[in-house]
């Protein structure tokens, strides 16, 4: 068995909102399939957002997903966050620096500047 292509989908309440969102830090629409479904892509990942009901959000939140992206210049990575409102938790550990944030349907993200 060969895997060609991966993606992580996240189930979303408003595509358009969620593009908008994804778009707005950094990612980029591979491919859009109307109000059904779309990709966003960034360097090493495919995501997926999928229009979905409340019920199916399961009262919203992530669950068990997070979606980390590093960055080289964490100063500027949080001016632009913080020029877009996107509220955000700053956390530094062992392993680098980190800023924790929410996409418009609660998914935890986080820019990372690694150590390594």
């Amino acid at each position: 068995m060969t895997i060609k292509e991966s993606n992580i989908t996240i189930n979303v309440k408003d595509l358009d909102k969620s593009i908008s969102f994804y778009e707005s830090i950094g990612l980029l629409v591979k491919k859009r399939w109307g109000n059904y479904y779309a990709q966003l892509t960034v360097p090493g990942i495919v995501i997926g957002l999928h229009p979905t009901s409340e019920a199916n959000l399961n009262g919203g939140g992530s669950g068990n997903v997070s979606i980390g992206f590093t960055t080289d210049n964490f100063e500027e990575t949080k001016s632009e966050l913080e020029k877009l409102s996107i509220k955000t938790t700053y956390r530094q550990e062992e392993g680098g620096r980190f800023l924790h944030f929410n996409d418009p349907d609660g998914t935890e993200l986080c820019f990372i500047k690694p150590k390594w």
